[in-house]
């Protein structure tokens, strides 16, 4: 990927009052083992509303308050450059540098492009599980900004469109959506490591169903590596003071 000393590499965040500490990991994970310059933006609804960018009502299947603001990151991005969207409810276990390695110009959105059908009927804290095609792809997405394809997401648009539409990336066609390793998206509950396969190791994990952070998950899979980076993260604010 080119430019890096020149401008950062942007990485929005969906970001939700109910998962804070879920975001401060996030963005800790990613900053701790960035190589290059990073500037980490959290995409939030109330600030959104605020400046008038975000004006719809939360509809019955959102499970968090970024379900459609995601959609506004080439918006955000001035449409310019590259930039990532990811949930807060990751945990990055690699240099994003590798991701941005990834990048084809050819593409609008590069993103893993999951198998996936949960046979869970709820997630997160309670929340309705529901199935669609293409689910779990808009939780990581690499956006070509600049692309003129993405030129789509306006804020009318976002505010405007069925999830359907957004989230299986229906202003695109197939050829325009680049395919990235699913180690970068590892659905913890889900995706599996293959021993002594460096191919399976996940790259960023990604708590989908429910993290650490909810009483009901704590005991989840890979939870003592987000309850690790999760501690040593409080020391640094014990440092700060």
């Amino acid at each position: 990927m080119n430019g890096y000393n020149s401008q950062p590499f942007k990485v929005f965040v969906g970001y939700d009052p109910a998962e804070d500490i879920a975001y401060e990991v996030c963005k800790y994970s990613i900053l701790k083992r960035a190589s290059i310059p990073v500037e980490i933006i959290p995409i939030k609804q109330s600030k959104l509303r605020e400046k008038g960018l975000y004006w719809r009502e939360r509809g019955k299947v959102e499970s968090t308050e970024f379900s459609f603001t995601r959609f506004l990151t080439p918006y955000l991005a001035g449409y310019d450059g590259w930039a990532v969207f990811v949930d807060c409810d990751f945990l990055y276990l690699a240099d994003i540098k590798e991701l941005g390695d990834l990048v084809d110009d050819k593409y609008a959105i590069m993103c893993v492009q999951h198998d996936y059908t949960p046979k869970e009927t709820t997630k997160m804290d309670g929340a309705v599980q529901t199935v669609y095609p293409r689910k779990n792809w808009s939780s990581m997405v690499l956006y070509n900004c600049g692309h003129p394809k993405n030129r789509i997401l306006t804020p009318d648009v976002v505010n405007a469109q069925t999830g359907a539409y957004l989230h299986r990336f229906q202003w695109l066609g197939d050829h325009d959506i680049g395919s990235i390793p699913f180690v970068w998206n590892f659905l913890v509950g889900h995706n599996n490591v293959v021993e002594n396969d460096q191919s399976t190791f996940p790259k960023a994990l990604h708590y989908t169903l429910g993290g650490p952070w909810f009483e009901a998950w704590k005991n989840c899979e890979f939870a003592d590596l987000w309850i690790n980076e999760m501690e040593e993260y409080k020391k640094t604010l014990n440092k700060a003071w």
